[in-house]
């Protein structure tokens, strides 16, 4: 079965962007050699990549022109978009999956494949991790407050315990956080 992992850089309060949307300029303050190592790694197991509507928008705009080894994954990887309003996907190897994203996921985990990424898409991982289809969650905790923006995690109707699978500190000050979801309540 597939694995879904999901990946973001988030500030030390919690969020993935500031508070205005694709406020993110504060993602240079980590990025260098070290982070751009793990992504590529990263991106190396998977071949499909899972965006909510929004993030799937800002990522296109993105990434289309952009130049590199993580544009060439980006450009190039399956990329599904989870959207009730998107009549279609215009972004290369992009689709348009308008059902219920936890039944679409499902089925995904269990066709042959890589893993299957996630990054940013705030009210996706709420879906999946409420459905408890999450095998991890990456964090790259940046050493900064923002003091508002979009926090990465809903507020949620019960606890859900995390198992620590490795804690990995950067020169950038930055620390990848590897996390694997309980399956048992908090």
């Amino acid at each position: 079965m597939r694995k879904l992992i999901v990946w973001n850089l988030v500030s030390l309060d919690g969020f993935f962007q500031g508070p205005e949307p694709w406020s993110i300029d504060w993602f240079d303050t980590v990025w260098g050699e070290e982070l751009e190592r793990f992504s590529l790694d990263q991106a190396g197991t998977a071949d499909t990549l899972l965006f909510g509507r929004v993030t799937y928008e800002g990522m296109a705009a993105y990434w289309r022109s952009a130049t590199g080894a993580i544009a060439d994954f980006m450009n190039g990887v399956e990329k599904i978009v989870f959207s009730r309003t998107l009549s279609g996907a215009d972004w290369t190897n992009s689709r348009v999956a308008a059902g219920d994203a936890a039944e679409e996921v499902e089925r995904l985990k269990r066709d042959a494949g890589r893993d299957v990424l996630v990054f940013g898409s705030a009210r996706l991982v709420d879906t999946l991790l409420e459905a408890g289809l999450i095998d991890e969650i990456r964090l790259g905790v940046t050493p900064l407050i923002l003091g508002g923006g979009t926090p990465l995690f809903k507020p949620r109707s019960k606890r859900t315990r995390m198992r620590l699978l490795e804690a990995r500190p950067l020169q950038s000050g930055c620390v990848i956080l590897r996390y694997e979801p309980s399956r048992d309540p908090g």
